[in-house]
């Protein structure tokens, strides 16, 4: 039985497709409506269109039918905030409003949703459809989810998959999103806590088979704490 590791090692890169512009907004940098900061990526060295990368063997089967920004389902772990931004290279990286985010990744144990029983995931949880998610970006091209801080598995260093869409549905990037590491990063902090794996045999970005050619744009920040839980802000560009 193939590995998850040979399995992405097989794979190339994830095509990028456009065929309809998504409606497109400036950036905000004050407080919304609600009073809540508003996250403003909009400045930045380089326009250029995040890495493209393979949807891996656990892509979501049916996304649409997982509308939510809650997407814990009955998963434990360390508290955890995704907060993404996308953003038009063809608009000067202005940001992208009215496209759809899909976004999983795997539990505490490294285990995906929707998938199991198998060489690549011997945890059968094909009925399941935890730590995966779809919205719509906002009129500042935000999109946040709630979920738990993701584990790691062989061959792989901790990791988010994100899959953005036009709103009519054409594929607009595929790609991955990773974490800083060392010590006293979120990574090691919530690998030291209850329930997750620890770091013996965890594959750095610079050793993992989808990162190491280079992690430049799509490394996220993390902030936070165990005890208060993380958050993770990210901006990913694509070619709209």
């Amino acid at each position: 039985m193939v590995s998850r590791k040979d399995f992405l090692k097989s794979l190339g890169l994830a095509g990028v497709t456009v065929i309809a512009a998504p409606l497109i907004l400036r950036c905000r940098n004050k407080d919304d409506e609600e009073g809540n900061a508003v996250i403003d990526n909009s400045v930045s060295t380089a326009c250029a269109v995040t890495n493209s990368e393979t949807e891996g063997p656990f892509p979501t089967k049916s996304p649409s039918t997982l509308v939510q920004t809650n997407i814990v389902g009955d998963r434990t772990g360390v508290p955890f905030e995704i907060n993404l931004i996308i953003q038009s290279v063809k608009a000067n990286c202005a940001a992208l409003q009215n496209v759809m985010v899909d976004i999983w990744h795997c539990d505490r144990e490294g285990n995906y949703s929707e998938y199991g029983g198998s060489g690549m995931q011997s945890a059968d949880y094909t009925s399941a459809h935890f730590l995966r998610g779809r919205q719509t970006t906002n009129d500042s091209g935000q999109v946040s989810f709630v979920s738990v801080f993701p584990g790691w598995y062989s061959g792989r260093a901790t990791h988010i998959h994100v899959h953005v869409y036009t709103a009519a549905g054409t594929s607009l990037l595929v790609t991955q999103i990773t974490f800083p590491e060392g010590s006293g990063s979120a990574v090691e902090l919530v690998n030291a806590s209850s329930g997750y794996r620890g770091m013996s045999g965890y594959t750095y970005n610079a050793s993992d088979n989808v990162f190491s050619d280079g992690t430049a744009n799509e490394m996220s920040t993390v902030s936070g704490s165990v005890s208060a839980g993380f958050k993770l802000a990210h901006t990913i560009k694509v070619n709209a």
